[in-house]
């Protein structure tokens, strides 16, 4: 079902809300726009403007390590000032009601820690820009001390003491998926009985593949996102709507 308009579409997602007793939300970038966070592919997006670097290239390539870096600090202005948006608060609300155990993210941004849900209960598929780990022994590292560095050794990615890469612990193309939280969103997405897609343009594998697994898992299927989506059609509630508009009434007082 595609929504004719707002009001009807929030009116069945509250109806669907309510008969809910485990929602589990799948976000995409598109939640996070309004906070200040362009996305990857719409105009303008991260990827009109920065060079795609896969992991093959940045492990062997000091250029291509100096080059991500110089990228990621371009773009700290954003991160750093961005605050959780409406469609953030309301899944933060569900929460913190008992209705969502835990939620499934393709996005990078720590947004929703920020919007009150645990760390431990943020299943992060892309994993996260706002830190930084060695490739081989794991150790975490501060953005700061790496820009420190960064600028110390002019402009040259520095080295964990390990003598392995420094990353930040996001991942990128060609990198292995998160098997723990791989596992984690497939449990979570197979055991719901609502499952909220919001913000996804569903097109990146293989976690666009957790709505259809909701579905053929006996699941309701809801997509709220601005463009049309390749899974709209299986749908039961499709709502094409600005994602804080849509969410803002499920914000708790």
């Amino acid at each position: 079902m595609i929504a004719s308009d707002l009001p009807t579409a929030i009116e069945r997602l509250r109806q669907l809300i309510e008969n809910a007793s485990v929602i589990i939300p799948f976000t995409g970038a598109g939640i996070s726009t309004e906070c200040g966070i362009p996305d990857f592919r719409s105009p303008g997006g991260i990827w009109t403007k920065n060079k795609l670097i896969p992991f093959d290239t940045f492990v062997t390539s000091q250029e291509m390590r100096d080059e991500a870096w110089r990228q990621r600090f371009a773009m700290e202005q954003n991160f750093a000032k961005a605050k959780p948006g409406r469609g953030h608060r309301a899944l933060a609300s569900l929460y913190r009601a008992g209705k969502s155990p835990a939620l499934i993210t393709q996005n990078i941004d720590n947004l929703h820690q920020a919007s009150g849900i645990a760390a431990s209960d943020v299943v992060e598929l892309h994993g996260n820009t706002t830190y930084a780990l060695c490739l081989d022994c794991a150790k975490r590292y501060e953005l700061s001390w790496v820009k420190e560095k960064f600028d110390t050794l002019g402009e040259h990615a520095p080295d964990c003491g390990c003598g392995g890469h420094i990353k930040t612990a996001t991942v990128s193309f060609g990198q292995q998926m998160p098997l723990e939280a791989m596992q984690r969103a497939e449990e979570l997405t197979r055991n719901c009985d609502l499952f909220l897609a919001v913000g996804s343009s569903l097109v990146v594998w293989p976690a666009a593949g957790f709505p259809l697994m909701a579905k053929r898992s006996g699941v309701a299927l809801v997509i709220i996102n601005r463009e049309p989506t390749d899974f709209d059609e299986i749908a039961d509630l499709v709502v094409r709507s600005d994602i804080g508009d849509a969410l803002s009434p499920f914000i708790a007082n």
